[in-house]
């Protein structure tokens, strides 16, 4: 059927209006989609971390046996990671956790719950506390998965997601996790990168793929790799291509896109105790509502100093309390935390965020940094929880993806840093993409 349609001079201006618009529109989107600069405080899901509640504070998803560990399940090996959150509204709530698998690039898969989990689909959240000993009421919850009656029965990408009232509308909260089975096996090393200057500020990853007892159909379109560092999602690499293909190996090599800025090591402060200053920490007041103020010392630019090694955390942290002997995850308490990088002139491309675990890895404005023409630097006051934390600064220009530390913290290529490799493959004749193998490893560590 052909259908002859026909617009009249004032039909076509008006969807020439129209069109002029959805492009302005979809500009826009993509910006914001670089920039990440939204707080998102309603009910459209993100497959990313986020928290859409203000109130909401302190998130964090790690394999149970230790806080550090990244939010990462070997399949069937019986394993949990915990959830936990604070809510500083400190009432009770009802809060529920669900699940959405993923594809390689965080979109969602085709896989409808009954086809990856066994048992119940998602579980009520039933542990929580009330704060003790805290000028900041809030209420912690936290919750064990998977459990007996709630199992994952494929590997890949998976959405955490927190729902209030039983109502998949009302989203508090989404997590990145993964489930990996080790298919294949991945032997990799971190080296200088070669050329100009980057032998000395960049580290090159190469590896290896060895797939001896599982089949990898065509590597350049059924299989995805990606590469993080850090743990960090908004500088990772993907889309890499074997650069040797053998039967039974794939060779990662003379790659671009697998080599990553050197860094520095994170810089850190000390908030353990609200009672005595440690090295970082400059001054501790309390407000008119008693509300804790911390005054970090001031930063330096790192830019053209010499690399120094000593061990970070690698942009994490850890919720501990020196003031009190309890469980610190009730009894720490929340204080304003002032960071402030001397900087002679304001950037006019972009902007300087402060990045760690501490702020889930993302760029928004809730760690924007704004600049002090009276104190010539970069400021951000961030409220944050009692411990010890890691962090960084980044650059991150209006146009591009991930944040720099070039403009701050420096390049060096014998930084310590954390890279994983994710290997996914699509076999023929499915439709979502498994985890093969996950590697993870040091650049010093060998």
């Amino acid at each position: 059927m052909i259908l002859n349609v026909r617009y009249n001079r004032y039909e076509f201006k008006h969807l020439k209006k129209i069109i002029y618009i959805f492009c302005i529109s979809l500009v826009t989107l993509t910006f914001t989609a670089f920039s990440q600069d939204d707080y998102v405080n309603d009910n459209q899901m993100r497959y990313e971390d986020w928290s859409y509640k203000s109130y909401i504070k302190t998130v964090q998803l790690h394999e149970a046996s230790f806080d550090a560990n990244p939010a990462i399940l070997q399949f069937n090996a019986g394993e949990q990671l915990e959830l936990s959150f604070d809510d500083l509204e400190a009432d009770k709530k009802s809060y529920s956790i669900s699940f959405v698998h993923c594809d390689a690039n965080w979109d969602p898969s085709n896989l409808v719950s009954a086809e990856f989990m066994t048992g119940f689909f998602e579980a009520n959240i039933l542990n929580y506390n009330f704060s003790t000993n805290t000028i900041q009421k809030f209420t912690h919850y936290s919750i064990l998965f998977p459990q007996t009656n709630m199992q994952f029965s494929k590997t890949g990408n998976y959405m955490a997601f927190v729902y209030q009232d039983n109502d998949k509308e009302k989203i508090v909260i989404t997590k990145r996790f993964m489930i990996y089975e080790n298919k294949v096996t991945v032997v990799a090393n971190v080296r200088q990168a070669i050329g100009n200057d980057e032998q000395y500020e960049k580290q090159h990853i190469d590896f290896n793929l060895i797939n001896s007892l599982y089949e990898l159909t065509n590597p350049f379109t059924d299989l995805h790799v990606i590469i993080t560092q850090n743990n960090r999602w908004d500088n990772d690499v993907n889309n890499i291509k074997p650069t040797f293909v053998e039967p039974r190996q794939l060779t990662y090599s003379l790659d671009d896109k697998s080599t990553f800025n050197g860094g520095n090591e994170f810089r850190y402060f000390d908030t353990r105790s609200l009672r005595t200053y440690t090295e970082r920490v400059a001054n501790i007041t309390r407000d008119s509502s008693f509300t804790y103020h911390i005054e970090l010392k001031t930063d330096e630019l790192k830019t053209f100093k010499n690399y120094s090694f000593y061990n970070d955390l690698n942009g994490g942290f850890l919720i501990k309390n020196r003031d009190m002997v309890g469980n610190p995850d009730i009894e720490s308490d929340y204080a304003w935390v002032h960071f402030f990088l001397p900087y002679d002139n304001a950037q006019s491309a972009g902007n300087f965020y402060v990045l760690g675990k501490l702020t889930e890895w993302r760029l928004n404005k809730a760690n924007r940094m704004t600049y002090n023409y009276k104190k010539i630097g970069y400021e951000c006051d961030m409220y944050i929880k009692q411990g010890y934390y890691n962090y960084t600064y980044v650059y991150l220009k209006d146009d591009k993806k991930g944040g720099d530390e070039t403009l701050s913290e420096g390049n060096h290529w014998e930084t310590e840093n954390d890279y994983t490799i994710y290997v996914y493959h699509r076999q023929r004749g499915t439709y979502y993409d498994q985890l093969v193998a996950i590697k993870r490893f040091n650049s010093l560590r060998k």
